[in-house]
């Protein structure tokens, strides 16, 4: 990957539904040439999909969360059991897996601060093999979907 592959990324990433003329000429290729590279980019899976941005406020989600989960026991089956459960629960926009104290990283999205007691004490707190949550609230994003390039 050369920097020009990094600038079709970085633009692409800005706007998902630029069209190929448009990145073409802000990276100074050809059409063919720059269409090529992208297509190069999806197949080496480095695009891996495509999706809409959505305004959690619009959706009537805007009170977000992120919830610190430390589970009782890292063996394979408590992970596995734990994940299965975590991808079964609405609300919950994105789980992270991390290294160290603690397991996971979720974001929550609910309608209100009831809304997520409620999914808090009777959803997360029954998740399997949880040990322990500490959750804090979300007051602004201040970066959010940039490309790391």
């Amino acid at each position: 990957m050369d920097a020009i592959d990094r600038n079709i990324l970085s633009i692409l990433q800005e706007d998902g539904r630029a069209t190929m003329t448009d990145v073409a000429s802000r990276v100074g290729l050809s059409l063919s040439a720059c269409h090529r590279r992208f297509r190069d980019l999806e197949a080496g899976g480095v695009v891996r999909g495509y999706r809409a941005d959505l305004d959690l406020d619009l959706l009537g989600v805007p009170f977000e969360a992120l919830v610190f989960v430390t589970l009782n026991a890292g063996d394979r089956a408590a992970v596995v059991a734990f994940e299965e459960a975590v991808a079964e629960v609405p609300g919950i926009v994105q789980a992270h897996r991390l290294f160290g104290d603690p397991d996971y990283q979720i974001y929550v999205a609910t309608a209100s601060k009831q809304h997520f007691q409620a999914l808090y004490d009777e959803t997360l707190l029954q998740l399997p093999g949880v040990q322990r949550l500490r959750s804090t609230l979300i007051m602004k994003t201040v970066v959010e979907h940039r490309a790391p390039l």
